[in-house]
């Protein structure tokens, strides 16, 4: 039995574990990049281009699953919004796993980076099909804290 390369590189095997879910990737990897693509959030530019890079400037942790079939971005910047900790750039998830234990393994792996920091992130009521915006990180702990003013997206936080 073969493999075709596509296979192999459409997951997380061989990378570094950062926890029983998640493994280290890099802003810009194809992989992660392919999920991204599906997000709500991704920013597709008229002319059609497709950065490399797509978590944007700052500090980052970029993670996938095992599998392929998750991915997380974790940034620490200055936040335009006046938002001050770590922020949850990206978070999709197509595969089995919970997704709030998902979530609960990403926070440890930025509370080792950055111990003691606020976690927040940005949800967007209406590019979910959720009819409770945030449920998965709710019930991984998360509390909403606020909207913001010119979207309307919901401002959700977890503290250390």
């Amino acid at each position: 039995m073969s493999c075709k390369p596509s296979t192999l590189l459409s997951s997380g095997a061989g990378r570094k574990p950062l926890s029983e879910s998640w493994r280290e990737s890099r802003d810009g990897d194809g992989d992660v990049r392919e999920i991204y693509d599906r997000h709500y959030s991704r920013y597709h530019y008229a002319d059609g281009r497709k950065p490399k890079l797509f978590v944007g400037p700052g500090e980052k942790i970029v993670l996938i699953t095992e599998n392929g079939d998750a991915i997380w971005c974790w940034r620490k910047f200055i936040d335009g919004s006046g938002q001050q900790g770590v922020n949850n750039a990206i978070f999709r998830n197509e595969g089995p796993l919970l997704s709030s234990s998902l979530i609960l393994q990403a926070e440890g792996i930025a509370w080792k980076r950055w111990p003691g920091e606020r976690l927040y992130t940005y949800v967007k009521p209406s590019g979910i099909r959720s009819t409770n915006p945030g449920a998965c990180y709710k019930k991984a702990g998360w509390k909403v804290c606020g909207e913001t003013k010119v979207n309307k997206l919901l401002i959700l936080e977890k503290l250390a």
